[in-house]
């Protein structure tokens, strides 16, 4: 099996004039398998060990920069509203969930890919649910990771964890940032495994290093508080899923991947004791074996309709 990771390509999606920045790990003819993010976080936070065992599974994965972070295209110059403004609808965000979704289409296009499982994250959760929506033909299988509907009812953050992110000050250099990204991990993460402050300061050092863009932040964010109830929706999907969330998740409360597991048809609910809003990992072995689990359902599923 080869590894082509370690070299950032970009494809340009026609539909939004965005460039994506991607990296990739295993043999282009395989399965193939996008990893979404979340917000303002890197396609460098997907662990390699895990981009790696996959690959060696016999899965062709992709992991991409969201626009706005890392490599990818910023939106620069455009401001975006207060988060009040967006929540009470008094202004509009730069962009929705559903433009990022047609990034992620453009790339599988740019890649020559008429259909592949996706993987999301949090706010990439978001977007991989929305990609099923728009297009499900071309959706394989999900595997959906501490991550929600979209409804305000369900998946709400915990009120100590937004006064603490509300309250801290904005950082004045790098190492500040880096001090920030350290302590935002050790709050949201998962209290059942180690925390692993090194390897926190090392990936929080390397994004900064890739891309520093607050601005960038802000409009995802936006959109996020933008995004619509998508239960509706989710009901006429028929496709093979997992929902993965953590029981100590305080960013994105488990209600919300239990109201994920009841919209989607026939979808896994795989509550994890310990985890919270990351990716820890002792854990990331198990998280493998999920998204190979359901992979093998979607091929299946595929391999029925031919």
């Amino acid at each position: 099996m080869t590894d082509d990771s370690g070299s950032v390509r970009y494809a340009r999606v026609e539909a939004t004039g965005i460039d994506v920045a991607y990296e990739t790990f295993g043999a282009a003819g395989a399965t193939p398998v996008v990893l979404v993010m979340g917000l303002g976080t890197q396609m460098i936070a997907w662990p390699d060990e895990l981009c790696r065992t996959l690959a060696q599974r016999g899965m062709f994965v992709i992991r991409h920069d969201n626009r706005d972070i890392g490599l990818s295209t910023h939106l620069d110059g455009i401001r975006a509203p207060s988060p009040q403004a967006v929540l009470f609808c008094r202004a509009r965000p730069p962009y929705l969930v559903e433009d990022m979704a047609l990034d992620t289409l453009g790339l599988l296009d740019a890649l020559g890919l008429l259909s592949a499982h996706l993987v999301g994250a949090s706010m990439g959760g978001f977007i991989s649910q929305t990609v099923a929506i728009k297009a499900p033909l071309r959706v394989r299988s999900l595997t959906l990771m501490m991550t929600s509907t979209g409804s305000l009812r369900v998946g709400r953050p915990h009120a100590r964890t937004i006064l603490a992110a509300v309250r801290r000050p904005r950082p004045a250099n790098v190492e500040e940032a880096v001090d920030t990204v350290v302590e935002t991990f050790r709050r949201i993460g998962s209290p059942g495994y180690p925390f692993d402050e090194p390897h926190v300061r090392d990936l929080a050092r390397r994004s900064l290093a890739r891309s520093n863009d607050q601005a960038g932040f802000a409009r995802q964010l936006a959109a996020v508080l933008a995004q619509r109830d998508r239960t509706d929706a989710l009901r006429a999907l028929d496709i093979p899923t997992t929902v993965v969330h953590g029981l100590a998740d305080r960013l994105v409360d488990p209600s919300g991947g239990r109201a994920l597991a009841r919209a989607l048809a026939g979808a896994r609910l795989v509550e994890v004791p310990g985890m919270g809003h990351d990716l820890p990992g002792p854990i990331l072995g198990r998280f493998a074996d999920e998204i190979t689990r359901t992979v093998a359902e979607g091929e299946q599923r595929l391999a029925s309709r031919r």
